[in-house]
Parts: structure tokens; sequence; C-alpha cells
């Protein structure tokens, strides 16, 4: 069974990637079918009729005037309740038709008489939504000449297919009137675990500068979930926090392709119960998010997410990183990788963990509703969602703002809203702020603490450390730094203490 998964998966990523390069843009949300005809069987009756005109000419002038009506009514494929038809039209010794609908096998058309249409029926749940692709002439791989919808997988373009009730995910729309955060360029972290660089980006929300506590999310495959023609997530994030649906958070976008060739992608290798790569993120990239950036430095503050084999490591984080790690996402976790997930957690007395858990029902693996069993019967907090699609970007575009609000949704907000600064935490101001050059860090403490005492660039990279641990006193204190000799443009200076974290921003002018 694994050997088989790894094949299809295989045949599919070399049959996409062979796509020539097109546009990648999100799949557009406004999209609606005439009603052409009362019925399925009345479209059927009619597609019957026409073809089985005897007068050749008679024939394809009826049929051009019926596929132009289907064409123009955005009804190829024809979909009505439940029942779908597939159609083709052109010169082809057979067609068939592959797509989440079939676990990407072979779906093969009949030749409607003498015409040149060809034509699939089957069932689908009146919500569903799959990714396919016509099979031409037994070797050819198209995108659907008559269907105007497409959506990006992680190697190319898909036909889309929406099943009349399927509702867009609105939240993934970029809104003109919704303010932005900000996603840093590629950021090369050695990993001193793994032995070698990994990239990654972050994403802070809009008005980060006068915000403190920030939940942070961490993201496997983030090259994919950060790009609006596949995950959009940061389109996703801007607009619940707008919305209010949750408290402003961080996300870490975490590439697992080689930053020296991205073409070579380790996810098969760091996503599969790799305690080397839960080091990494855990014991390496946590605590330089943490000293960076104004986050909730806590396991309730943190969340890993991930799609496929990186639903597997999600899983895997949370039952081994359990105390850097409380809020655990897993869509269409690929369990078959490394069945012995379901052990662990069936075997381990109940984590701290709160789960979220995301699956489709057309060909995406049994791996979420076994899990969701063993989770009930723990006696784990989860949600568990099930959808009418497959193995791909657009069932999980469309849950990504479940598995937020889940975590970070309405109770966040409302502290987040309500929180003053204590009397009991440290302060740091700079001066002058804009500096050219020298300027003055005072801070105060409530009491003595070791201070750790750090200047980072906007990208999140360590620029210089003025105090490393040192014990300092109640009270003010003062340190000078010469940056005389940096780059102009915005550091974040971030003092860490024993009662709390603080990050001031400072404008270095040239």
């Amino acid at each position: 069974m694994m050997k088989w998964k790894w094949g299809v998966c295989l045949f599919v990523g070399w049959m996409l990637l062979a796509w020539p390069a097109r546009a990648q843009s999100p799949p557009p949300p406004d999209f609606e079918r005439a009603e052409l005809f009362p019925s399925y069987a009345a479209f059927h009756d009619s597609l019957t009729a026409v073809v089985n005109v005897e007068d050749a000419a008679a024939r394809d002038s009826l049929l051009d005037v019926f596929w132009a009506d289907l064409l123009d009514g955005n009804q190829i494929p024809y979909a009505r309740g439940d029942s779908v038809a597939f159609l083709y039209r052109g010169a082809a010794t057979s067609v068939a038709w592959r797509g989440d609908f079939n676990g990407w096998g072979e779906s093969p058309g009949v030749r409607l008489g003498d015409t040149d249409v060809w034509l699939f029926e089957t069932t689908l749940p009146a919500d569903a939504r799959t990714d396919y692709k016509v099979f031409r002439n037994g070797s050819e791989w198209l995108l659907d000449p008559a269907n105007p919808l497409e959506i990006w997988s992680g190697f190319g373009p898909n036909s889309e297919l929406r099943m009349p009730a399927y509702v867009y995910p609105m939240e993934t729309v970029r809104r003109n009137e919704v303010g932005r955060g900000a996603l840093s360029e590629d950021v090369a972290f050695h990993s001193d675990r793994l032995g070698y660089d990994v990239n990654y980006r972050v994403y802070t929300p809009p008005g980060y500068f006068n915000l403190e506590d920030l939940p942070v999310v961490y993201v496997t495959d983030g090259h994919e979930y950060a790009a609006d023609y596949l995950g959009s997530m940061v389109v996703v994030l801007d607009n619940l926090i707008a919305d209010a649906r949750i408290a402003p958070v961080m996300a870490v976008f975490i590439d697992p392709r080689n930053p020296a060739n991205l073409a070579e992608n380790r996810r098969g290798t760091e996503y599969v119960a790799n305690p080397a790569f839960a080091d990494f993120v855990a014991d390496e990239l946590v605590p330089a998010i943490d000293a960076a950036y104004r986050t909730r430095a806590t396991a309730d503050g943190r969340a890993i997410l991930g799609t496929s084999l990186g639903g597997l490591n999600s899983a895997y984080f949370g039952a081994t990183k359990t105390d850097v790690f409380h809020n655990v996402a897993m869509q269409s976790p690929a369990f078959w990788a490394w069945p012995e997930i379901y052990d662990l957690y069936r075997d381990t007395p109940l984590l701290d963990l709160r789960i979220f858990m995301s699956n489709g029902t057309l060909h995406d693996g049994d791996g979420g509703p076994t899990m969701a069993a063993i989770l009930e019967e723990k006696g784990y907090t989860f949600k568990f969602i099930e959808t009418h699609e497959g193995h791909s970007w657009g069932q999980w575009r469309g849950l990504i703002d479940e598995a937020l609000v889940y975590f970070f949704g309405e109770a966040g907000v409302v502290a987040v809203a309500r929180e003053t600064p204590s009397a009991e935490a440290p302060t740091l101001a700079i001066a002058p702020n804009p500096a050219r050059g020298e300027m003055r860090l005072t801070f105060r403490l409530p009491h003595a603490s070791p201070v750790r005492l750090a200047v980072f660039d906007v990208l999140g990279r360590l620029r210089a450390t003025l105090l490393d641990g040192e014990r300092r006193g109640a009270g003010p204190h003062t340190v000078r730094l010469d940056a005389g000799g940096w780059p102009g443009g915005v550091y974040v200076m971030r003092l860490a203490t024993a009662f709390g974290a603080v990050s001031t921003p400072v404008v270095l002018l040239r």
C-alpha cells in the first residue's frame, strides 16, 4: 500500500512538472453556473438527441449551438445536484479524466456516436470540489480547454470542478481595504542539528511595532502556504486579523527546499518522524524567533501547522516537542508514511495539546479519521473537519482559517484588546531615534535579573549582542551602541529578562 501511494505521488508529480510555465494566480472566487436545463436528466436527453441526429451537417450545426451554450453558461463539466458529466470535444483516439475524484486513476470517456464529443458521467457530493486533468490518446495530459477554472497544485496548474453547492473560501481573497502584514524576504538559518542551511520567512501582523506577546504559528512547506496562488495563508491572516476573528498572530514559514538548489526538496526526509528536524525547529529556530520578535514565548503561544507529510510532522512534534508546541494542526496527514504515529498517541499518557485536523473524502487517505478515533478515545481536546475534496491545495487553503480561529480565536482577541502594560515589566527606550550612529539604550528593571540585550535586523538576523546574561539590579541602566558603520534601515532592540521581554525599533539614517 505504501509503495503504491509513493508511486502515484511520483507519477503525478512528474506529469505536472512537465507542464509548461504559466502565470501563477489564485483561483477566481466569482464563478457562477447558468441554469441551462431544469434537471440533469433534461441535459442528458438533450445531448443524446443532438448527437443522434442522422444528417451530419445538421447534427454538427446543432452540436455547435449546444456546445456554445454550455461554454457560455460555465457548464463544462456539466454539474447539477450530485451528478456531473465530464465533456471533451476534439479529435482523439481516446479520452479519459484523472483527478482527485478518482485518486488520479483513469476514468475513460465514451465517444458519442459519430461526433468528436467524449463523455464520462459520475456522481459526486453536491458540495464537492476536485482538481482534474484530461488524459488524451493515452499519453497527453491537458487542462480542460472548455473549463475556465484553474487551480494550482505544488507542481503546476490543474482544471477545477466546483460542484453546485460548493462554497468558495472568501477568507482567501485579498481585500483592498484590509491592512496588510509584512512578509520578510528569505532568511538563511544554519542548523547545527541538521548540518545545513534552512530558509524561512516571517509574517508580522499590521501594527507589529505597537504589539507585544504575539502567538506564533510555525508552518512547514512554508513556501507553498505563503504563496497567494497555493495556500494564501498571508491573505487569510490579514483578513482574519482585520475582521477580529483572531488576535494578531505571527507566522514563520519554513521552506524545505535546499537554499542552494531549490529543485531539491528535503520534505521527504525532514517530515517523516525526523528527530533532527524536530530539534532544529524546537531548539534552534524557536529561540531565535523569540529573541528577535515580540512573541508569546510559551508552548501555549505556539502552533505547528503542516499538510500531508507536514501533517505527519505536526503530529510528531506534538508527541515529542510538547514542551514547545501545545497547538498542533494537521491537514490531510500522511500517516501511512510512518504508521507508528498511531501507537505513539495511543500508548503515550494524555499530552497537553490542542489539536486541529482536516481530511478530504475524495481519495485523501484515512489518516485523519483513524487518528480522530484515537484522540477521541484518549480524551484529547481536538477539532476534526472533513470536506468533500481531495489531497490538494484547493482543500487546504480553504481550511487554514478554521485552524487559526480554533487556536487563536475569540478568547485571544478579547485578551489582546484588554491587555495593559504591567508595572512589573521591563522597559526599553532608545535615543536618539532616528539615529545616525551612536545611540543610548536605556532600560529599567523592576527587580534584579539576568539580562540579554541584542540587536536584530528586520529579517530577524542577529546583528549584535550587547549584554549576554549579565545580572543587573533593579532600576535604570544605560548601554551605548555605535552603529556608525551599519547600513541604514530599521533595527529591532530586544531586551529579555526573567520578568519578561520587550522590543523597540530604531531607524538608522544614512
